[in-house]
């Protein structure tokens, strides 16, 4: 039988995170097992496709790279926002990014990436380009996906930093106010906050008051517990604060010189009297090697993405329901939000634990 053969580009876009390199590994050693396969590199996201800068790979460039993080491509943000403006270099992207692939003589397109990357590949899609999506975020806020590939390591990182300030805080009897990773979603901070046993988790779907918090504070410390952790996502807010704008709630904050971790630790140590500390893991979270969970769905990932090539069906993206490796099409997924839903177990779990959500 007669393989087909098929010309590939891959790149990454946006953040980068662990398994990066394990979806892409997947995605070629199985269009490699499954018909004659040119993979063609993607320099640095989708500015590399708008200047039409990459690279013919070759296999060996795709061994050792299962535990590597990062991204062996590169990446770079182009938010989706400008992707169909022109700006002053006078570049229509779109255009660019559609000669490109048809300069290269591409069969397919792999995107991998966050919210925006899936935009801006469901915008290629449209525009008649055959795509395909791999969902990577450590925020896991995709939609249609139970979980992304880098959050589950991100989840081991920032635990063991909650881990790790456990016994600072204890033996200085300080509060202490970790800062997890996660803008929109709290999906980050509320799994990792149960795992590192956090005191008060605080995620930007909860709008929380300081009076809750203070008052676990000081439960605490009336019931002779010598220390408090708080787990607070980058966007965690007051109550007040989300009533307010976006802009006006950042400008509140810039004018404040506050991130949301150093603003609870200041508010408590006036409140409360007690003393506090931020501290910020910041892109450490992001780094290093993945776990041995997300090496595995990166790979089905990957796995299912060349299966998709091979059956020549695009315009979707992969995702994980249950325990089914399967796929969403990008128009259906493309720009929705997945906030932690107020119905989530973990909710439920971490309340029926004693944490506070501040609420």
């Amino acid at each position: 039988m007669i393989k087909a053969k098929k010309r590939i580009g891959i790149l990454t876009s946006g953040g980068d995170c662990p398994g990066l390199n394990a979806a892409i590994r997947g995605a070629v050693r199985a269009a490699y097992e499954m018909f004659d396969a040119e993979i063609i590199g993607i320099h640095d996201g989708y500015r590399g496709l708008i200047e039409g800068d990459f690279s013919l790979m070759s296999r060996s460039q795709f061994s050792g790279i299962l535990t590597l993080g990062g991204t062996i491509l590169g990446t770079s943000r182009t938010p989706y926002r400008n992707m169909q403006k022109i700006e002053e270099d006078n570049v229509d992207k779109v255009a660019a990014m559609k000669k490109t692939y048809k300069n290269l003589k591409l069969d397919c397109l792999i995107t991998l990436g966050g919210n925006g990357t899936h935009k801006t590949a469901n915008l290629l899609s449209q525009e008649g380009l055959n795509i395909i999506g791999l969902p990577k975020t450590i925020d896991n806020d995709i939609y249609g996906t139970d979980f992304t590939f880098g959050f589950h390591t991100a989840i081991d990182i920032a635990t063991e930093c909650i881990d790790r300030l456990h016994t600072t805080a204890a033996s200085h009897g300080r509060c202490i106010v970790v800062e997890i990773m996660g803008n929109k979603a709290g999906w980050l901070t509320l799994y990792s906050g149960v795992a590192g046993g956090a005191d008060v988790i605080l995620i930007p779907e909860i709008p929380y008051t300081m009076d809750k918090v203070v008052e676990i504070v000081r439960r605490r410390a009336d019931n002779n517990k010598g220390f408090t952790i708080l787990a607070v996502a980058e966007g965690a807010m007051e109550l007040e604060e989300s009533k307010m704008k976006k802009k006006e709630r950042e400008s509140k904050r810039a004018a404040e010189h506050f991130s949301s971790s150093a603003y609870v630790a200041a508010q408590l140590q006036e409140l409360v009297g007690v003393e506090a500390r931020s501290v910020v893991p910041g892109h450490i979270q992001r780094g290093g090697t993945p776990s041995a969970y997300d090496r595995v769905l990166s790979t089905e990932f990957g796995v299912h993405a060349a299966e998709l090539i091979r059956d020549d069906i695009y315009g979707v993206t992969v995702a994980l329901k249950g325990n089914t490796i399967t796929h969403n099409a990008l128009k259906d997924i493309a720009g929705i939000a997945k906030p932690v839903p107020m119905d989530d177990p973990m909710i439920s779990t971490a309340r029926n634990i004693g944490i506070s959500f501040g609420d």
